[in-house]
């Protein structure tokens, strides 16, 4: 009998895992699977000895993209090498997406039960790391000033109606972006992505080169422009086109990046909040396994 700790968010999404749970017991327990349920909380540090006393054959990582985020850096800061599953729950589930998980669950849990993985690059930014997205500038700010309650009740819709409403008061930043070492953009922007999938925001084509095992990271700069400039933009990412080949966007692949800014400004980290800029960031190439 095979056996998975199930680490699940109850707060992630609209909070309605829990409704969820007797049923992914019963699903796994008909595919002859033990599952340890843990919980979150503010404070996981104990996570890891948990996992380590369970001694399970693999993690199921019920939540959105900052419970994956949590999760994957305690495997990687205690060592601790186990597959990870995604159970998407959250308001955003991007790596979920991208890793075709989103749809049918059933078939995704004879996949774990089989124990089909495929190795995952992260990101690194200092000691921290990525597993989808690490950005700065307008996408940060939004995503941080969005309230919890509101998210849970709304979705999706609460970042477009606060992006909608702050879009007029953004002012551009100044970035210095090397890549691979080499100056490849200076200018002002409204924003930067430096991307580990093709899914970013909900969008499919965000980053249309973008694989999670080639050792590289995909960039987007959204250049500074006029207002109707933006908006068009605006239009072509909710039409999910592709928008490397737009003349207000620079689109870049490689290893490592190193961004700074002329002010002092936030990054995000996976939807949650990351180190003040300057930032370098690197690609671990093949860091986890991921069921899929």
């Amino acid at each position: 009998m095979k056996k998975f700790v199930l680490i699940y968010n109850p707060v992630s999404g609209k909070a309605a895992f829990k409704s969820r749970l007797d049923n992914i017991l019963e699903d796994f327990q008909q595919r002859d699977c033990m599952l340890i349920i843990y919980r979150t909380k503010k404070d996981n540090s104990g996570l890891a000895d948990f996992i380590r006393e369970a001694s399970p054959d693999g993690l199921l990582a019920a939540g959105g993209d900052g419970t994956l985020h949590e999760v994957v850096n305690i495997l990687m800061r205690e060592n601790i090498q186990l597959p990870v599953a995604i159970l998407p729950s959250g308001t955003s589930n991007d790596f979920a997406t991208y890793l075709g998980v989103d749809g049918d669950l059933e078939e995704y849990f004879n996949h774990i039960a089989a124990g089909r993985t495929r190795p995952v690059d992260l990101g690194l930014v200092g000691s921290e790391y990525f597993v989808n997205v690490a950005s700065a500038g307008m996408v940060t700010s939004i995503a941080h000033e969005v309230d919890v309650r509101l998210k849970n009740v709304m979705g999706k819709l609460a970042y477009y109606l606060r992006g909608l409403s702050t879009l007029p008061q953004f002012h551009p930043l100044e970035l210095a972006v090397q890549a691979d070492g080499i100056q490849v953009f200076a200018g002002k922007a409204f924003l930067f992505v430096i991307v580990n999938s093709g899914v970013v925001g909900s969008f499919k084509n965000a980053a249309v080169a973008a694989k999670v095992d080639d050792g590289k990271l995909d960039m987007l700069i959204v250049k500074y422009c006029s207002m109707p400039e933006i908006m068009a933009l605006t239009a072509e990412i909710l039409a999910g086109r592709d928008i490397s080949h737009q003349k207000n966007v620079v689109y870049l692949q490689a290893s490592s990046f190193e961004v700074s800014a002329a002010e002092e400004i936030e990054s995000d980290l996976d939807g949650e909040l990351g180190p003040k800029l300057p930032l370098t960031v690197t690609t671990v190439p093949k860091a986890i396994e991921m069921y899929y």
